[in-house]
């Protein structure tokens, strides 16, 4: 075959492999350490330094094309070590600014890169790669997960030749921090990191050989006695600026920095499903007595998809029951049905809906739109039937952003154009309004929010009419991707004032995702 042609196929089917697989040397922990020293301050991490940083991504081409074969256990340890660190900042800088990694989803678990050849998440690292081959707890103080609950990064490398003595010394700094082991010897017990629940079986799957691996490595041994228990998990992001203050770009240490924010996207590539019940009930009458009550039950079902970090689109179903009764029935009385004349239910709109974050410094500030289109015929009623939705498509246009107020509080604002029955006969726009809401939350703990809220609705007519809400409500978090809520308002209107009327709502909702 001709000499040529020879070389023209190693070039174009075996050179790209031969230089994609770079043995790794000393030099990479060098690099890594160089690295570090710039980056990393008090046991925090300067990511506004990193971002598009040519050394870092020069390191991260390392982790994802070096070559481990024929290398001794140490190295292959001290390698795995430094990828997870430095994966963990990339994982950061990829969507920062965030007040946390669980702002990111499938951070851990779903997010592949490229380690030494093999693509893997960071649990796949974590937990295949280091734990299961080597079995060693020790490791659990030297991986470090980009929050503040972790044992703290370190300004240096991980290597070969030290690593012994390295994995003892942030063993032992960890385990005799008063931070991460937090004992109270008047209450006789000691609160754990819940690093130590997560991963019970490599400390020996109980209490007492837990104890027996903590108090090898302390100066002052926890008595078999104490009561043990774990501290919540603090995971707000290990950052720290330029400038040397602490704290994420978004958001603030403590209960405030790992709540789900309403108004921020999804990241690309999750779903985001939620359930959100509305049960709203009017009364109203003659003088000084109510003779009627309209019940409305309204559940807005909502997918949305990461299109990219800063764009999801997905759709919106809204089913709807109604019903027409006298003053005394309960509310509760629209979910039993009744006579066709006075009650009707049915899913009534169906469309697309887009979530958008055109301004990515400006942290939580998002653009939300749908457009409901009905489906059912006479939804706006007739001789047997009540009123249920509108005849005619609806767009509904919000604008999000929420600021945090120091590490418990936050306030949320909002301001939205409504266009009602859009295109019907007598004047093209039926209802077009303009609701404004502020609610501002408190958080007791990382997974309780308690909020109040207020909002003001004028509706743009020839007559000018209006309505003020006020409300009182509480979510709670059972994790990153699980939220309920329960909220309770109260509404007051020009019609309402002139019918000797009041009206209310109860809503219940429900977010998974994905």
């Amino acid at each position: 075959m001709n000499k040529k042609l020879i070389w023209l196929l190693i070039s174009v089917f075996v050179m790209p492999y031969l230089v994609r697989a770079q043995s790794l040397d000393d030099g990479f922990f060098t690099r890594v350490d160089s690295f570090l020293k710039k980056h990393v301050k008090e046991n925090r991490v300067v990511y506004s330094t990193i971002n598009n940083n040519p050394e870092f991504n020069s390191l991260i081409d390392e982790v994802a094309n070096a070559s481990l074969s024929e290398k001794d256990p140490k190295t292959k340890q001290a390698f795995f070590i430094n990828a997870y660190n430095l994966l963990v900042l990339k994982g950061v800088v990829d969507v920062y600014p965030i007040a946390s990694v669980l702002d990111v989803n499938g951070f851990f678990d779903t997010k592949k890169y490229l380690v030494a050849g093999e693509k893997m998440t960071l649990n796949d690292l974590e937990k295949k790669q280091l734990l299961r081959a080597y079995q060693d707890p020790r490791f659990h103080f030297v991986l470090v997960c980009g929050a503040l609950g972790c044992p703290p990064i370190t300004d240096f490398a991980y290597t070969p030749e030290n690593l012994e003595p390295q994995l003892e010394k942030q063993t032992k700094l960890a385990l005799n921090n008063p931070e991460f082991i937090r004992v109270d010897q008047s209450k006789q017990e000691a609160k754990l990191s819940e690093i130590f629940k997560w991963y019970a079986a490599d400390f020996g799957g109980s209490k007492a050989k837990t104890l027996d691996y903590i108090n090898q490595y302390r100066e002052t041994p926890i008595p078999a006695n104490y009561k043990i228990g774990f501290y919540p998990y603090d995971w707000s992001l290990n950052s720290i600026s330029k400038s040397g203050k602490l704290g994420s770009a978004v958001g603030n240490t403590a209960n405030n920095s790992i709540r789900y924010v309403v108004s921020a996207t999804i990241p690309k590539g999750t779903t985001e499903n939620k359930i959100f019940n509305n049960l709203y009930t009017q009364l109203t009458g003659n003088g000084e007595t109510h003779t009627d009550r309209s019940t409305f039950f309204t559940s807005f079902i909502t997918s949305l998809y990461g299109v990219s970090d800063r764009f999801n689109a997905g759709v919106e179903v809204r089913y709807r029951s109604v019903l027409n009764s006298d003053a005394s029935s309960s509310p509760f009385s629209v979910f039993e049905g009744g006579e066709m004349q006075n009650s009707r239910n049915g899913i009534t709109t169906i469309g697309p809906k887009i979530r958008w974050a055109p301004v990515p410094k400006w942290g939580n500030f998002s653009i939300q739109s749908a457009l409901w289109i009905p489906v059912g015929s006479e939804l706006e009623g007739s001789s047997t039937q009540p009123y249920i939705d509108w005849n005619n498509a609806t767009w509904w246009t919000q604008v999000f952003n929420d600021f945090t107020l120091g590490n418990s509080f936050s306030l949320f604002a909002e301001i939205d154009l409504l266009i009602e029955d859009i295109g019907q006969a007598e004047d093209a726009l039926n209802r077009v309004s303009t609701p404004a809401t502020l609610i501002l939350s408190y958080f007791p703990n990382p997974l309780t929010t308690l909020y109040v809220l207020n909002g003001f609705s004028p509706f743009w007519s020839p007559e000018l009419d209006y309505f003020y809400q006020g409300g009182v409500g509480a979510k709670y978090q059972f994790s990153r991707k699980f939220e309920l809520e329960l909220l309770y308002t109260y509404f007051t209107n020009s019609f309402l004032q002139d019918n000797n009327g009041r009206a209310s709502t109860v809503n219940f909702g429900l977010r998974v995702n994905l």
